[in-house]
């Protein structure tokens, strides 16, 4: 049983997996990027990570430290000179696992691992692009212009409807507003004002 056991152990001996991750880490740090299998490459991203960090300070204990799990002068080299200079600024979380499908022959699901920094292809996607897409009530007069003008082109008049060209229209509307105008309207006739009844009784008199 192996309950609570967290190391893949990849179907190998104990000195068999750990000969391959050094042989595989060695690959990695030369070539900057390896094809493997999902397992393989998850389980030597703990492996070769540690080792990365150790790099980031150059000394004879950190070198000899290194040497004792990859066994490689030339890797040895290579990752405290061009890796090292590369990672410096960067806190952790070297690599990438980018997944390619499944292999031909026994159909297992491939990887490529690979160092972050010696890529200058990968592009993620950003989260701008997808927040372009969501609709939002506050679309401005932009949005509302663009509905209309969609809407309106969508609309089209039944077969049996004619209608009439838009000048027609115009001028038929201008006609009705001169005649309107021509009409005089009648204004209330002032009444005379009434007398005083005292200039009546002095009269009179």
């Amino acid at each position: 049983m192996r309950h609570g056991d967290k190391i893949n152990n990849l179907g190998r001996t104990a000195s068999h997996r750990k000969a391959m991750l050094s042989n595989m880490a060695t690959s990695l740090i030369m070539h900057k990027s390896i094809n493997t299998t999902v397992a393989k490459a998850k389980a030597l991203r703990k492996y070769v990570e540690p080792l990365i960090t150790k790099s980031k300070s150059d000394n004879q204990h950190a070198r000899r430290t290194v040497f004792s799990y990859l066994q490689d002068k030339a890797a040895v080299k290579e990752l405290f000179s061009s890796v090292a200079e590369k990672i410096a600024d960067r806190p952790g979380g070297y690599t990438r696992i980018l997944k390619i499908g499944n292999r031909a022959g026994d159909n297992a699901e491939m990887a490529m691992i690979e160092l972050i920094d010696f890529n200058e292809f990968y592009e993620p996607k950003d989260k701008k692009s997808d927040a372009k897409g969501k609709r939002s009530r506050r679309g401005g007069k932009k949005a509302s212009t663009e509905t209309t003008e969609k809407v309106e082109a969508k609309v089209t008049a039944p077969a049996d409807v004619v209608v009439a060209p838009v000048a027609d229209v115009v001028e038929e509307v201008k006609a009705e507003e001169v005649v309107v105008d021509a009409v005089e309207v009648e204004e209330p006739k002032a009444e005379a004002p009434e007398a005083d009844s005292t200039e009546d009784t002095e009269e009179t008199k």
